[in-house]
């Protein structure tokens, strides 16, 4: 799709208006169709609350991330298709599975084989049709059992048994690296930092994968569906912010966030001096493993030596088990 940003105007803008209107972001003093001021501070807001790059640009993430958060549990059926089917009620129903103990898996808002299989064991459980078809009926029995039982989701519950359970030492761990393309600078600077990180990596004892070559642009998505495909144990990004915020990234939103990012992001951030963020860029969304994304202004081969130093650090750490 294009990008859709200040002094645009027509259906497209209005349909946008009309979307961030139905989720409280006012556009006004604005008139329907034109993009200005107001929809682009309307934009940002809803990015910002998102973990969104917030630019007040409306491009291919953040159309997802608006058509996503129309829907709510019990709109629409939804089921297991390819294309997956996504969106905020596919959030919702892995959230409310996950805190049941239906495992899901991630609460990444896209219903794939790990939801469906979970979905169908509660239908199981509750003596419904089993279907793996969630409408109202299955949205009403949650909710009703989501008022009986507040625990953690299985998901939090995963991820601190996996930080707990890590091996004292980084060697062996298959360490998957990547190093966002966007423009000729980023694909630089990233790779560089990448490929130094793999070099030390392989120092320590691991076994480092990267997620593109030097001379290829591949999209985050077919990036971490290939982190989806091997066998990883940790996924770490590297990205430049250009204006906006440098930090650490890991995956957080408004209904779930990783447990296990956020420690390793928290740690990444100390060592850096930066500030750790939870975001929903694609590669922390849709991988399976663990995730964080370095996101600086500027990276060189010194970014790369430091987070394989602080990846090596953490296997070492004592694990604090009391919580499991």
């Amino acid at each position: 799709m294009r990008l859709y940003h200040r002094g645009d105007r027509g259906a497209a803008v209005r349909d946008v208006q009309d979307r961030l209107a139905a989720l409280e972001h006012s556009f006004l003093p604005d008139e329907t169709g034109v993009f200005g001021v107001g929809t682009f501070r309307a934009v940002s807001d809803f990015q910002s609350q998102r973990g969104l790059p917030v630019d007040g640009i409306v491009g291919p993430d953040t159309w997802r991330a608006l058509v996503d958060a129309g829907y709510t549990i019990g709109d629409r059926l939804i089921y297991h298709r390819v294309p997956m089917m996504r969106g905020d009620d596919v959030s919702d129903l892995q959230s409310l599975l996950n805190s049941l103990g239906f495992d899901t898996g991630k609460v990444d808002g896209m219903f794939g084989a790990d939801t469906l299989s979970g979905l169908m064991d509660f239908q199981h459980n509750r003596g419904l049709a089993e279907d793996g078809i969630a409408g109202h009926i299955v949205a009403s029995e949650l909710k009703l059992m989501e008022m009986a039982t507040k625990k953690h989701g299985r998901e939090s519950v995963r991820e601190r048994e996996w930080l707990a359970s890590l091996p004292n030492s980084i060697s062996g761990q298959r360490i998957y690296l990547d190093p966002e393309c966007r423009d000729t600078t980023e694909t630089h600077e990233t790779w560089v930092a990448a490929n130094a990180s793999a070099s030390a990596l392989r120092m320590l004892g691991a076994i480092p994968v990267l997620s593109r070559s030097i001379d290829t642009i591949p999209s985050a998505s077919l990036r971490a569906q290939r982190a989806n495909r091997l066998d990883i144990d940790i996924v770490v990004g590297f990205l430049l912010v250009g204006s906006s915020t440098e930090g650490m990234y890991y995956f957080a939103s408004e209904h779930s966030q990783s447990e296990a990012g956020k420690e390793i992001s928290a740690r990444l951030a100390d060592r850096i001096a930066v500030s750790s963020h939870g975001k929903t860029l694609p590669m922390l969304k849709e991988t399976t493993s663990p995730a964080v994304i370095v996101a600086l202004r500027s990276m060189n081969s010194r970014t790369g030596r430091v987070v394989a130093n602080t990846l090596a650090s953490l296997y070492a750490a004592p694990r604090d088990t009391s919580h499991l």
